[in-house]
């Protein structure tokens, strides 16, 4: 991996440093052969140590067929990650699962979960590597997947007051990012992170 000015990794490839677990599943997560390993029989929350409020998180992950998973950010320790934080949704929607018509539009891959949709036809097929960008600046979130942005979202223009109520995690201003494991295999590798301002 080459070198990106101002990112520092947030994951060593051979160590759970800097993480923790909550409500762990089975064996959690793995370390195996440099990659953060969610198996089917593991996860809910790998959680790090630091919180962080504006930042730029850039990871790849690969999914399985039907394959879901989250990251959350701003998230605090306790409560739903998608509520009291915010769930950015990792999902192969490919499949027969989560196929067309079965999804509400913020469930797809990329999307704040359950409140701004991203856009798709971006994600590249199961069991293939994908390179993901998250910007939280402020109230702006902005997502690249493969190099092309599928989320530009402006959380102040999110006023509806079913939607803040159900989500208060919208108005958190910092907290810990989370690999979200929901019984499905995902992989992560190449986690690094810039603060911003």
């Amino acid at each position: 991996m080459l070198a990106e000015e101002g990112f520092v990794p947030l994951f060593d490839g051979k160590s759970l440093n800097g993480w923790f677990v909550v409500n762990q599943m089975g064996p959690g997560f793995l370390v195996r052969d440099g990659m953060i390993v969610c198996p089917v029989d593991g996860g809910q929350k790998l959680m790090t140590e630091k919180e962080y409020g504006n930042f730029v998180l850039r990871l790849e992950f690969k999914l399985e067929a039907d394959g879901n998973n989250g990251i959350g950010i701003r998230a605090p320790r306790d409560g739903q990650t998608s509520v009291h934080g915010m769930e950015i949704q990792l999902l192969d929607q490919t499949g027969p699962k989560y196929g067309p018509m079965k999804l509400k539009p913020e469930q797809y891959h990329g999307s704040i979960y359950d409140v701004w949709p991203a856009r798709t036809g971006f994600l590249k097929p199961a069991r293939e590597w994908n390179e993901q960008e998250i910007r939280a600046e402020g109230q702006r979130i902005t997502i690249r997947l493969n190099g092309s942005v599928i989320l530009d979202a402006d959380l102040n223009l999110v006023t509806e007051p079913a939607v803040l109520k159900k989500h208060p995690g919208l108005a958190r201003k910092s907290g810990h990012i989370v690999l979200l494991g929901h019984q499905a295999h995902a992989e992560f590798r190449n986690l690094r992170i810039r603060e911003l301002p």
